[in-house]
């Protein structure tokens, strides 16, 4: 049996959780999640692809000691997916059964088909059922990719942490999870929804913030070029590009190019590795040559003003 840590009682408790698992946090942030965990509402992440919403997640199921149960969202997900499917092979096997054995009385298998033994639990059911110590923490993943009808659903889930199982009736539990939902905003999600979780936008991390990021994540990189990425991918999100390039593309663009064994970032390495930052040849095709290397030059003349060699 699973034991998890006690929950965080306060804001500054909150911080220091994630900075346990090395997510370099800011006060709004610690707030939202220290209010989501302590009056057990879901907590909803709005922003940009790469920001670090998924991984709040993740850190939570890490430090809490819970079990971290994911719902990846897409078009056209249903219940049988998210929710529960009954095991049909099961079931026929045990009609075979009974009627090998001559006990196929029609009504009461019709009642023991659909019993609980015969559910398959998908991620939403196996939040609410969960036989461990501690509840889980629940992620609903990129929930805007998902259509209104199941948007819709999830109201009775997150209002009363219930699940209605028409053949067995209402399937809930004394001790909800910790819910994390997050999307890229590819579309609008429902005031209904949003009014029942604590709403957070996690947006792009200013210079300071991005730097401790790396340096948590890319520990060995030499300092020089790791506030060179810094200042060159802080650039770059003041620019009109088709994808701005997340703190994920940050953090692989600094391990890519320690792979080169570059110490520092040049004109050619830049041009070589867009493809680590962006994702649109349009984009990419913008930035490379004399405009990479404008900014380039604009970075270390900054980097050099401050004592930044």
């Amino acid at each position: 049996m699973q034991t998890g840590r006690a929950l965080p009682q306060s804001v500054a408790e909150t911080d220091e959780l994630l900075e346990a698992g090395d997510y370099v946090s800011d006060t709004a942030l610690a707030t939202a999640v220290f209010l989501s965990l302590k009056l057990g509402r879901p907590l909803f992440l709005e922003g940009e692809a790469g920001v670090g919403k998924t991984e709040i997640a993740k850190v939570l199921a890490q430090t809490l000691g819970r079990r971290l149960i994911r719902l990846q969202c897409y078009e056209g997900l249903d219940v049988a997916s998210a929710v529960y499917e009954w095991n049909y092979a099961r079931q026929m096997i045990e009609i075979r059964l009974a009627e090998a054995s001559g006990q196929a009385d029609r009504e009461r298998l019709g009642r023991d088909l659909f019993g609980p033994e015969f559910l398959i639990e998908r991620p939403l059911l196996q939040a609410l059922r969960s036989a461990e110590g501690t509840p889980p923490v629940l992620l609903i993943d990129e929930l805007d990719r998902t259509d209104e009808p199941f948007e819709a659903y999830l109201l009775e889930v997150l209002s009363d942490f219930q699940i209605t199982v028409p053949e067995i009736g209402p399937i809930t539990t004394a001790a909800p999870p910790a819910v994390v939902i997050t999307s890229n905003r590819t579309r609008e999600i429902h005031d209904a929804l949003k009014r029942r979780c604590f709403y957070h936008w996690v947006g792009y991390p200013d210079a300071g913030r991005e730097l401790d990021i790396l340096r948590r994540k890319a520990p060995t990189a030499p300092e020089v070029l790791s506030r060179q990425v810094v200042a060159y991918v802080q650039k770059m999100r003041a620019l009109d590009l088709f994808k701005l390039p997340g703190i994920a593309e940050t953090i692989d663009w600094v391990h890519a190019l320690m792979q080169l064994d570059a110490v520092a970032l040049d004109p050619s390495t830049v041009n070589d590795t867009l493809g680590v930052l962006l994702k649109y040849q349009d984009d990419i095709a913008r930035l490379q040559d004399s405009e990479a290397e404008r900014i380039l030059g604009e970075v270390r003349a900054e980097l050099a003003a401050a004592g930044v060699v």
